[in-house]
C-alpha cells in the first residue's frame, strides 16, 4: 500500500514539473516572441540606415547595405545634425534642471506649509494635465511672442518647465517622510531651503533620478512646438533636423538611408540616459521587483 501511494506521489510530482516547465516555455516564447515584434521597427532603421537609395527601394532586400557607415557620417557632416543635437541637448537639460528645481519647491510649500485652500491649490495643478497640447499652442505662441522669446532658447524651455506630474510625485514622496524628522529638524532650527537641500534631496535621490529620465526624454522628442516657435534653422533640435533630412533626395528618391541614420543616431543620447539611470526609473512608478 505504501509503495502504490509513493508511485502515485512521483507521477504526481512530475506530471506537475512537466506542467511548469511546459508553462515556462510558453511564457519565453511569447516573451521573445513580443520582443522580436517591438524591435522590428529598430532592427529595420538599422539595416536601412546602411543601404543607399537603389538598395532601400528594392524591397526584398533585408541584408546590410553597402553604404556601411557613410549615411551616418554624411547625416552629421553635410546635414548638420550634430548641431542639431547640441540644440536639442542643451534644451533638454535646460528643461530637467528647471522643471525638477521647480517641482522640488512646490511640493515643498504644499507638503510643509501651511497654505490657505492648500487643497484646492493642489487639485489645480492637477487639472492643467487635463489641458491637451494643441490647445495651449496659439496662446502660448501669442505669449512668448509678446515676450520676445520667439526663435531663442527661452521660447523652446520656457514653457516646459513646470509639470503637474513631477508637483504630485515629490509631493507624494514628501509625505511618506517621517514627520519625526521634520520636528527634530525645526527643533535644530534648520530652515526650509537648509531642510530641502540637506534632508529632503538625499533622501529623494531615486524619485529625481526617475523625473529626470522621463524628463530628459520627452524634451529630446519635442518636435512640433520647435518646428512652430523656432524660425532659424541653426537654432533647430534634431526632431526638427530629421525632417529636414526629407528634403534630400537622389533622382526624385527619398533617401531613406539618410533619414534612417540621422533617426537612430538621435535615438542614442535618450538611450543611454535611460540604460544609465533605469533602476530609479523603475523605483519612481513602484515597478521594480522586491
Amino acid at each position: 500500500m505504501a509503495t502504490e501511494n509513493e508511485h502515485t506521489r512521483t507521477r504526481f510530482d512530475r506530471s506537475l514539473v512537466a506542467k511548469v516547465l511546459e508553462d515556462g516555455v510558453t511564457v519565453h516564447v511569447a516573451l521573445a516572441g513580443s520582443i522580436l515584434l517591438m524591435g522590428l521597427p529598430l532592427l529595420l532603421a538599422l539595416v536601412m540606415s546602411t543601404q543607399s537609395t537603389t538598395e532601400v527601394y528594392q524591397v526584398t532586400n533585408l541584408g546590410v547595405g553597402s553604404e556601411g557607415l557613410s549615411n551616418y557620417e554624411r547625416v552629421l557632416t553635410e546635414y548638420n545634425l550634430l548641431r542639431y543635437m547640441w540644440n536639442s541637448l542643451v534644451m533638454a537639460v535646460l528643461i530637467v534642471v528647471g522643471k525638477v528645481t521647480l517641482s522640488l519647491l512646490a511640493a515643498l510649500a504644499l507638503v510643509y506649509y501651511r497654505l490657505p485652500y492648500e487643497r484646492a491649490v493642489f487639485g489645480f495643478i492637477l487639472l492643467t494635465l487635463l489641458v491637451p497640447v494643441p490647445v495651449r499652442i496659439v496662446p502660448l505662441f501669442q505669449l512668448v511672442a509678446d515676450l520676445g522669446w520667439a526663435n531663442t532658447v527661452l521660447s523652446i524651455t520656457g514653457p516646459y518647465v513646470a509639470s503637474a506630474t513631477a508637483v504630485f510625485l515629490f509631493r507624494q514622496h514628501f509625505m511618506s517622510i517621517p514627520a519625526s524628522l521634520v520636528e527634530n529638524a525645526r527643533l535644530d532650527g534648520v530652515g526650509p531651503l537648509t531642510f530641502l537641500v540637506k534632508v529632503l534631496i538625499p533622501m529623494s535621490k531615486g524619485m529625481i533620478a526617475g523625473v529626470s529620465v522621463i524628463t530628459f526624454i520627452y524634451a529630446w522628442n519635442q518636435y512640433l512646438w520647435p518646428l512652430i516657435v523656432i524660425s532659424d534653422q541653426s537654432k533647430q533640435v534634431v526632431q526638427v533636423g530629421i525632417k529636414f533630412l526629407q528634403g534630400a533626395s537622389q533622382s526624385g528618391l527619398t533617401q531613406w538611408g539618410l533619414i534612417m541614420a540621422g533617426a537612430v543616431i538621435a535615438l542614442l543620447p535618450p538611450l543611454v540616459v535611460l540604460v544609465a539611470l533605469h533602476r530609479p526609473l523603475l523605483e519612481t512608478f513602484a515597478l521594480q521587483q522586491k
